[in-house]
């Protein structure tokens, strides 16, 4: 019997409760959960910013969430080689996305795109925002840092 692999694929970054929501969800589509992580140079490349947590510690964040079966680096925020080499039967995504780069390689191969709702007011990006705007610091209880 054909096992079904789910493909999902991120950067990862501040790991947060919409990432593991859609790990989750994604590992329910199939049998094998393979997630894909993208390497800093990637992230740098194609989003022009500096992930907070480094490669390796994404690496190891998402290989210990229990529903993940395998992990590979990310090069490229274009799916088709990652598509071409593994032959996944679902690739998901946040539906902040409208199409992804190598949907129409894994549609060839038989395989579709299945979209998660975006969990909104929680993302990487935001969490960064909050602690630029409230100065967080060790020791402070996440209160305002209003010492300046």
């Amino acid at each position: 019997m054909k096992q079904t692999i789910v493909l999902a694929t991120g950067v990862w970054d501040l790991f947060h409760v919409g990432h593991l929501n859609l790990i989750k969800n994604a590992k329910g589509l199939g049998d094998k959960l393979i997630v894909a992580v993208s390497t800093d140079e990637c992230v740098k490349k194609e989003k022009g910013k500096t992930p907070v947590i480094p490669y390796e510690q994404r690496l190891q964040i998402i290989a210990s969430v229990k529903y993940v079966d395998c992990v590979v680096p990310q090069y490229t925020r274009d799916k088709t080689k990652l598509i071409k080499t593994l032959k996944p039967d679902i690739l998901v995504a946040g539906d902040d996305w409208d199409k992804l780069k190598g949907q129409e390689v894994l549609e060839k191969f038989g395989g579709k795109v299945i979209f998660f709702p975006y969990t909104k007011s929680i993302s990487s990006t935001e969490l960064v925002k909050r602690i630029q705007k409230y100065g967080y610091s060790k020791g402070n209880g996440g209160k305002k840092n209003e010492s300046k």
